[in-house]
């Protein structure tokens, strides 16, 4: 079992200020595979205090963007050397299989530390601009303080998304990483610590709910870094919002796949097992809601199913594994009651149901249900869990419509043979992210949603601006 009996705040491990633990369980075997201190408010308020000190008197924020970017080359290098062990330590405490971890969990949250290591020598942090009276410079420095707020499905994607550009920006950091998943949060701290990050910079403190809204709330926090529910990020707005404080907020979705009548369904079910299903379901972007024309629905529904019905469920750290267990028996129970609401609903499971594939873990079976309707609770709210809803549509209009027809406009995908076409299909679809005959997240492209998927956005030059404030400086002559 892995025991950690410290937080990591100001460049060191140091005690907790408090007596309790949180218990690591394994989805897979329900048992105990990691403990770590439950971090409290007095923490929360060391570890501030720490990245106060570090970016008001430190040399971080004072160094050239050019600099703090050569560390995070230098954090990046020590990532790749541990990769390995950061995507089966994520499979260990949340169940994603070993080869979604190993294709992403891992391989991304490195990606990004090498975009922003190399941005980072070329993004212009001053600029001049012509004055009434003379020039104008402007210039773009660190924001200040931020809280990164994460929750557990893609726990290092979630958190570098955040750390990469705010340490490049200049800025220092509080990771408050969800209770489910805070051993990779450990592994990142050696590797910050290795790297020589200045002490301060970069604090790690996991915590449940109350001391998570108290580092949210704490004056000495400039900015705000959240990922998680619309329900969570509603209140973190209220909040920062009452202290005009910066935030960044991406949130809940419920993404629609358009299957067009001239694509190749055996060929799109392959990417399409991943753009739906990558992580057992549990992901903000999964294309969870299939599109498909009436011409062509049964034959659709009956590829989907047959392509759920090829994924294994199992143990996530075997590599045939396709589908694991769920991150918690909470979420088991959440996924189950949103496949009793459908089957209420009057929708018909094709494949999958009620009935659990294995007597131990947190699994449930993948789900696939046909005659749904986009007014269904199953087709509108975010279940984050292996369940798909194909719905027919009358004609291409008829499936924008649709795809829009949602609370959420976090990402989306569209299916089809003519690629300009389906580009044309994706600038009419209200999403900040959007795939045509597959779903990728770019380092380079700005990721975020619409509606209630959020505000702000993360990755690409967008992201690294989101913690730099602009400052005018006019002069005469």
């Amino acid at each position: 079992m892995r025991q950690h009996d410290t937080v990591f705040i100001g460049g060191d491990w140091v005690a907790p200020a408090g007596t309790g633990t949180i218990d690591v369980v394994s989805p897979h075997t329900e048992e105990v595979v990691g403990r770590v201190p439950d971090g409290t408010a007095a923490d929360m308020d060391r570890a501030v205090a720490a990245a106060r000190r570090a970016f008001d008197h430190g040399p971080w924020p004072r160094m050239t963007m050019a600099e703090r970017a050569a560390v995070v080359g230098r954090l990046a290098e020590i990532y790749a050397s541990r990769q390995a062990e950061m995507a089966e330590l994520i499979t260990l405490e949340m169940g994603s299989p070993i080869t979604f971890s190993r294709m992403a969990q891992a391989p991304q949250p490195l990606a990004m530390l090498r975009y922003y290591a190399e941005l980072g020598t070329t993004f212009p942090v001053e600029e001049e601009r012509p004055g009434t009276f003379g020039p104008v410079t402007v210039r773009r420095e660190p924001v200040g303080v931020v809280a990164a707020v994460v929750p557990w499905n893609v726990p290092q994607f979630v958190i570098m998304i955040k750390l990469a550009p705010a340490l490049v920006a200049g800025c220092t950091v509080v990771v408050k990483p969800a209770p489910e998943t805070p051993l990779d949060a450990y592994l990142l701290a050696e590797m910050v610590r290795e790297a020589g990050v200045p002490d301060g910079v970069v604090n790690v403190v996991a915590a449940g709910r109350e001391a998570g809204e108290h580092l949210v709330s704490h004056p000495g926090v400039d900015k705000v870094a959240f990922t998680g529910s619309t329900a969570a990020g509603r209140r973190i707005a209220s909040i920062c919002g009452e202290q005009l404080k910066r935030c960044t907020l991406e949130l809940g979705g419920k993404s629609a796949a358009i299957i067009l009548d001239d694509c190749d369904l055996p060929s799109v079910t392959g990417f399409l097992s991943i753009a739906s299903l990558m992580n057992n379901g549990q992901a903000c972007v999964a294309q969870s809601r299939i599109l498909a024309s009436r011409d062509r629905y049964d034959e659709v529904v009956d590829a989907v199913a047959a392509m759920v019905g090829s994924m294994p469920v199992g143990d996530p750290a075997d590599p045939a594994t396709g589908i694991g267990p769920l991150v918690a028996e909470r979420q088991r129970e959440r996924v189950e009651g949103y496949i009793r609401i459908g089957i209420e609903e009057g929708a018909k499971p094709v494949i999958g149901g009620l009935d659990r594939p294995c007597d131990r873990g947190w699994y449930v079976a993948p789900t696939v249900f046909a005659g749904v309707t986009n007014e269904m609770r199953v087709a509108r709210e975010e279940i984050f869990g292996p369940v798909l809803t194909v719905i027919p549509y009358e004609d291409e209009a008829d499936a924008v419509r649709i795809a829009n027809d949602s609370d959420y406009g976090l990402a989306g995908t569209v299916w089809t043979a003519d690629t300009e076409h389906g580009l044309d299909i994706a600038r009419r679809v209200r999403t900040g992210n959007y795939g045509v005959n597959l779903f990728m997240i770019e380092p380079g492209a700005p990721f975020g949603g619409f509606k209630s998927s959020g505000i702000g956005r993360e990755l690409g030059p967008e992201g690294l601006s989101s913690y730099l404030e602009y400052k005018s400086i006019a002069r005469l002559g």
